[in-house]
């Protein structure tokens, strides 16, 4: 893939997810966030495979980076669904 063709599909994505994002009511970020937590976990293994197959150590830097931000989304997203679910738990077991 040339590279001017995977940087047009990486700009696209980035503008069309703030796009949607942004029209998204603010009280249904945290449901969405719980709900597409699955997705930060494709992420991560996308860069780990692509951290994996990495070649100089500028693309091994980046890949670094990749995977590190993919891991703190999916921590992040685990911690914000366990707000969430201890927002439903009854107070009497206390």
């Amino acid at each position: 893939m040339n590279g001017f063709i995977a940087l047009y599909i990486f700009m696209t994505a980035a503008f069309a997810g703030y796009e949607i994002i942004t029209r998204v009511p603010v009280i249904l970020h945290t449901p969405l966030m719980s709900g597409s937590n699955f997705v930060h976990g494709i992420v991560l293994v996308g860069t780990m495979i692509a951290l994996a197959e990495a070649r100089g150590p500028l693309e091994v830097s980046i890949g670094f980076v990749g995977v590190a931000m993919a891991a703190s989304n999916v921590v992040g997203g685990f911690a914000v669904t366990e707000r969430m679910l201890e927002m439903f738990k009854s107070k009497k077991n206390e």
